[in-house]
């Protein structure tokens, strides 16, 4: 062996030989160690068992997709039923504001109607009661005329008739009825 020297005089080899075991190095060593991993991996089927493993997952994944998708179209149908659901209430909420719209106008017209008639009637009423105190005011006139007319006529006939004129006019009364 070659030696060689550094500055200091201290001597170190220049090649040394590495240690062996059974003719391999210690890296050889480590790749068969690895081959036989592998080979004892590929002998207990370890790739297949990978392999099915994650076929399985495959397919569980696939099947909860197929899932999403099912729960997607359900989402989909419920959300178009709920649309046409509202779609239908906002046109049952028009129709009902319409009729009750109509039907607020029928019973404001109605109430119009049957005010004007209750006014109508209430003036006649009015007017037929000023008329019958009318009436009542004029026969009580007529009443008090007629009363003091007799009176003032009996006040005269007391003043001007005598009981001669009067025999007179009673004797002409009953002519008048015999002759009759």
């Amino acid at each position: 062996m070659a030696e060689t020297h550094t500055t200091a005089g201290t001597r170190t080899p220049a090649h040394e030989a590495e240690p062996t075991a059974f003719g391999l190095t210690p890296p050889a060593w480590i790749a068969l160690a690895m081959l036989v991993v592998i080979g004892v991996l590929i002998w207990k089927k370890v790739p297949a068992a990978i392999a099915g493993a994650l076929d399985s997952k495959i397919a569980l994944i696939r099947d909860q997709l197929a899932e999403a998708e099912a729960l997607r179209r359900e989402a989909e149908a419920l959300k178009a039923e709920y649309e046409a659901k509202s779609a239908s209430a906002d046109k049952d909420r028009e129709a009902l504001l319409e009729r009750t719209r109509r039907e607020a106008d029928e019973i404001v017209a109605k109430a119009k109607t049957d005010a004007e008639a209750l006014i109508g009637r209430r003036t006649r009423m009015a007017e037929d009661k000023i008329a019958a105190e009318e009436r009542s005011a004029i026969e009580q006139l007529r009443a008090m005329a007629a009363e003091a007319a007799a009176k003032a006529a009996a006040r005269l006939i007391a003043e001007r008739h005598d009981a001669a004129t009067d025999a007179k006019l009673v004797d002409q009364a009953i002519k008048d009825i015999a002759g009759r």
